[in-house]
């Protein structure tokens, strides 16, 4: 019988270490905020603690494996700090990513909801594992609400058994990632444009792929059409995780050759 760990169980012990309310105020840990070149351009912050252990994770020396460091903010004091850096650099887009977003929910909705009152042309996207979408119907469709807001779902590869592989959670949450993307198109989110599905490719032969692609494609032609592949990228840290769990990777890429469809 398949073993592992829950993602949900996982997250509401993680919960606790990383955020905390104080007069109906959601803080949420951060280790940093910093500009990059992802996505032509963006600014982000990067929060602590995740509700998953991905063997191939790029932040597990930092955010989502950890929840001793960082410092907490409010919503409207981490979203000031990412837009200071989106406006001075003329970034069109800021993000959370680093762990997992969706820990800390209220927070984000706050967020999410004073940067919709802003007067500012710029998209937040949302990069989440979707597994707490996925299980929470009313978090869903409070997302769906949002103009500014994109979805970008980290599908952690392309079958239950892959899944279970390189993260090593139990692989029935393979299809709550799915859901989530199902559930944010039924509250009328646009399926390729404001949510869409990144998929984890590095450890998924050709003939699976092939497969998972039709199973996006039932749940709307147009998550076919609009795949963001994701590819093992070899930091040291990164070859250091990979090796402690005797993980290789079909395809994968060095820090100073990273594809440009992958920026």
């Amino acid at each position: 019988m398949t073993q592992g760990y829950d993602p949900v169980e996982l997250g509401r012990i993680v919960y606790p270490k990383v955020c905390k309310i104080e007069n109906d105020v959601e803080y949420r840990k951060y280790y940093r905020f910093r500009g990059g070149r992802w996505y032509g351009g963006i600014a982000t912050g990067d929060v602590v603690g995740c509700n998953m252990r991905c063997r191939f994770c790029w932040s597990w020396t930092r955010g989502s494996y950890r929840t001793d460091i960082g410092t907490f903010y409010s919503p409207k004091e981490a979203l000031s700090r990412i837009l200071s850096i989106a406006l001075e650099r003329k970034y069109r887009y800021i993000r959370l990513s680093g762990a997992e977003p969706t820990l800390s929910k209220k927070h984000l909705l706050d967020m999410l909801k004073i940067l919709e009152d802003m007067n500012i042309k710029v998209k937040f996207i949302l990069e989440t594992n979707g597994i707490e979408i996925g299980i929470d119907d009313d978090f869903a469709r409070q997302l769906s609400k949002f103009s500014k807001l994109i979805v970008r779902v980290s599908i952690k590869g392309t079958s239950p058994e892959t899944f279970h592989r390189i993260t090593e959670a139990k692989p029935e949450y393979f299809y709550t990632q799915l859901k989530a993307l199902e559930k944010l198109i039924e509250y009328g989110m646009r399926p390729g444009d404001q949510v869409y599905p990144a998929v984890m490719l590095s450890f998924s032969p050709k003939e699976e792929v092939e497969k998972f692609i039709e199973i996006l494609r039932k749940i709307h032609p147009a998550l076919a059409e609009n795949i963001d592949p994701e590819y093992v990228i070899l930091y040291p840290h990164v070859v250091k995780l990979l090796k402690k769990y005797n993980l290789k990777p079909l395809v994968a890429y060095t820090p100073d050759n990273i594809p440009t469809f992958m920026i």
